[in-house]
């Protein structure tokens, strides 16, 4: 894949913005592994190599299980993700497809159930933070690092 344009050099006033949005997000006190989750979930979604090389490398730092990240894409499936997760990853799912979910309304009460009002503030800043990544990175096709003797 070949980059389309750095946006960072491109746009440093813009890039720092979203960065203070990122860093803000980051401060909300959320469980670093949910959070590493939603972000998994949402660059699953959206086709986000880079973010997907990122955040997974994350969520092995905080000590999440390899088995978990191979089977977030089916975790609805899964007894490997509890009632909390299943509702943050459910509310991601819908937000990141929303010109097609709407946001469901069994959607926002499975998440109303598991966390508070602002808690459920923060997770969907939190998933359009990750989702306007998404978006700089595969629109501008941003390349995530490779090791030596990749392929590529």
């Amino acid at each position: 894949m070949t980059p389309r344009l750095d946006f960072k050099a491109a746009a440093p006033a813009a890039y720092q913005a979203m960065l203070a949005l990122e860093t803000k997000v980051r401060g909300f006190g959320l469980d670093g592994r949910l959070v590493e989750l939603v972000k998994i979930r949402a660059s699953q979604i959206n086709g986000c190599a880079f973010c997907l090389h990122m955040h997974t490398a994350d969520a092995r730092a905080m000590g999440e299980r390899e088995e978990r990240l191979y089977l977030l894409d089916a975790w609805r499936e899964s007894p490997l993700y509890d009632d909390r997760e299943r509702a943050a990853l459910g509310w991601t799912e819908a937000l990141t497809r929303l010109a097609d979910t709407h946001a469901p309304d069994a959607d926002y009460a499975a998440l109303k159930a598991h966390f508070t009002a602002e808690e459920q503030v923060k997770l969907t800043l939190l998933i359009v933070t990750i989702n306007g990544w998404n978006r700089l990175a595969v629109g501008f096709r941003s390349v995530h690092p490779a090791a030596a003797g990749d392929a590529g």
